[in-house]
């Protein structure tokens, strides 16, 4: 209990010391406002913007590309890992083009994916799947073939399928890197999403970001990144909660280790 009131205490603490070095500084410096305004600046901005609903459209908007380029990205990247780690062949044939892929700046793509997909949502989804999909891609190979050879082979003398093998040992051995994958992947998927928004859209964050900058608006500027920035915090937590619960079996162990190191101690 104690250890949990020091994990929120201490960030907290933190946000609070910012904040204040921040707004002394902006003081003491007489920085004017359209270059960095104060904190309480920000969370008027931030305040009006939700209580007045300017900011809900945008934030909607930007959660839909997240999540649904992040759906699609993962999924293609999950199917697809799948089977170049099973089949040698196939990942002769297709390794090199995901490597190209991934080469390529994605900003470069944007102009293209405006084209083919329109000025809509679905151009941001499609981008922010092509971000997701390399990290995850990567876990999810080098997971699956991270699986011990002798349970492998163990299975594989009392004549089990190809997908049994699969199921019961390779899955669960890839999990861990399956997860860390799509924790990388959420984080991106954001990123994807105010990258597309900053190239042609009428509504998002990323947008919003842009139409502020032009008129010199710096507190809806930040009211707009300090959105992202919780977005992305409660992204990643739900993740790691996701995680805890579908991976049980790992957070046991480091408690058991945990309490054997202190009592050894």
């Amino acid at each position: 209990m104690k250890a949990r009131y020091i994990d929120i205490l201490l960030p907290l603490g933190t946000l609070v010391l910012v904040l204040t070095l921040w707004d002394i500084s902006v003081r003491w410096f007489g920085v004017p406002n359209y270059l960095l305004p104060p904190p309480l600046d920000v969370f008027k901005a931030f305040w009006h913007g939700y209580s007045t609903g300017l900011l809900w459209p945008h934030l909607l908007t930007t959660a839909a590309e997240t999540l649904f380029g992040f759906i699609l990205g993962c999924s293609v990247a999950l199917v697809l890992g799948g089977l170049v780690a099973e089949y040698k062949l196939l990942e002769k044939a297709v390794y090199p083009f995901v490597v190209a892929l991934q080469s390529m700046p994605k900003v470069a793509l944007a102009p293209l994916l405006l084209v083919w997909f329109g000025f809509g949502l679905m151009s941001k989804v499609v981008l922010v799947a092509l971000i997701c999909f390399f990290p995850m891609f990567v876990n999810v190979v080098s997971g699956l073939r991270s699986a011990r050879p002798e349970l492998i082979d163990l299975y594989t003398a009392f004549s089990a399928t190809r997908f049994q093998i699969f199921k019961d040992i390779k899955l669960p051995s890839a999990l861990p890197a399956i997860f860390a994958g799509l924790q990388i992947a959420i984080v991106l998927s954001l990123l994807g999403a105010v990258v597309g928004e900053f190239v042609a859209s009428q509504q998002g964050l990323g947008s919003l970001i842009q139409a502020a900058s032009l008129n010199f608006d710096l507190p809806t500027m930040f009211a707009c990144i300090v959105t992202l920035a919780l977005m992305g915090a409660f992204a990643t937590m739900t993740m790691q909660y996701i995680q805890r619960r579908a991976l049980f079996w790992e957070t046991g162990s480091r408690s058991t280790t945990s309490k054997t190191k202190g009592n050894a101690a």
